[in-house]
């Protein structure tokens, strides 16, 4: 979903293309620098070897990150065949090898994993296990059993295949749409184990999350194409993992992208209200200051369709005239609202 540029003084959102080799959060320096601010937050995030779209609030709007994290999908990804990692991705210990599959398989294996399924997260993520983030039990050389949960392979598309000798399939870069929580490191280590060899993830690439897409994004026209032939070339010149402070320098492409950040940024409109999942309401122009200052909400501020009662679905606040966004609020029953938060509190 291409948006309308402007940069409003409470925040907005703004897609912006992730490189590899950079974590997510060091990825938001980019983004901090370029609009001045530490009020940067993104809705999800992707792992240090991955790069694509990621979905970052910024200003008053970051209290919206935690608010936009149930979309689908879509990645390409390349699977690598014969070794799986501790990890499931290129950087890990290798765990176990096994000999390449045929193309038959491969392509059996690939379609098995299309649909609803149950899925075994990796042990290196985000995730956290009686309190303790899973990542941080795997580091420290424990184990924990992490359950199986539901997902949704809404599709899964072979693009393209990389040889190895006697005509067996070394890679493949399969293109996914899946559901909010699905794991792709997962996927490739299923597919692996389904082809009776074993798989790790050697790149991936987020495209979309829900209707915003990577093309949109600053930075996207920086990103190599995502092909076996470039993951691979990107792998072997890549340097070490540093600190977020050192990877950040001001060179001639960072000045770029911080010029492009400000460009795409984007705030916040009924349209792009409607891409975050979002309903709408209309405040009276007249009651903007009450709202600002937090004054009870009563069914009569608001003007129009009212969806309040109608959906439990959070929703933006837009003046009925100048269709400014002064916040967020719950619907209640009754046709009546409950705060989430107001933009700032200060006089127009």
């Amino acid at each position: 979903m291409a948006l309308q540029s402007n940069i409003p003084g409470t925040g907005g959102i703004i897609l912006f293309a992730k490189r590899p080799g950079y974590t997510s959060f060091s990825s938001l320096f980019t983004i901090k620098h370029a609009l001045g601010t530490s009020k940067v937050g993104h809705t999800g995030t992707l792992d240090s070897f991955a790069s694509g779209l990621l979905v970052v609030c910024t200003g008053s709007l970051t209290r919206l990150a935690s608010r936009i994290t149930g979309f689908d999908k879509s990645y390409d990804a390349v699977i690598e065949f014969g070794r799986e990692t501790d990890t499931l991705e290129w950087t890990g210990n290798t765990v176990r090898t096994a000999p390449f599959p045929e193309k038959d398989a491969v392509v059996s294996a690939v379609a098995e994993f299309a649909g609803q399924l149950m899925q075994k997260p990796p042990l290196f993520s985000a995730l956290h296990v009686n309190g303790e983030r899973a990542s941080s039990i795997a580091r420290s050389g424990r184990k924990a059993d992490i359950p199986a949960r539901p997902v949704t392979v809404f599709s899964a598309d072979i693009e393209e295949y990389l040889y190895a000798p006697g005509n067996k399939v070394r890679a493949v870069r399969v293109r996914f749409l899946v559901s909010k929580g699905t794991y792709i490191r997962s996927l490739a280590r299923d597919i692996g184990n389904a082809c009776g060899s074993a798989a790790h993830l050697a790149g991936l690439r987020r495209l979309s999350v829900g209707s915003f897409k990577l093309e949109d994004a600053a930075g996207a026209e920086l990103l190599a194409p995502f092909t076996i032939e470039n993951v691979y070339q990107e792998i072997t010149v890549r340097q070490p993992e540093q600190t977020a402070e050192q990877k950040y320098a001001p060179d001639e492409t960072e000045l770029l992208l911080q010029g492009k950040v400000r460009q795409k940024m984007n705030p916040m409109t009924e349209q792009l209200a409607c891409a975050c999942g979002f309903d709408t309401a209309y405040l009276k122009e007249e009651l903007k200051q009450n709202f600002l200052n937090g004054k009870p909400l009563k069914p009569d501020m608001f003007t129009g369709k009212k969806t309040a009662g109608e959906t439990e679905r959070q929703t933006a606040v837009f003046t009925s005239v100048r269709k400014e966004f002064l916040g967020m609020v719950t619907p209640r029953a009754g046709g009546e609202y409950t705060y989430l938060f107001v933009v700032y509190a200060k006089k127009a």
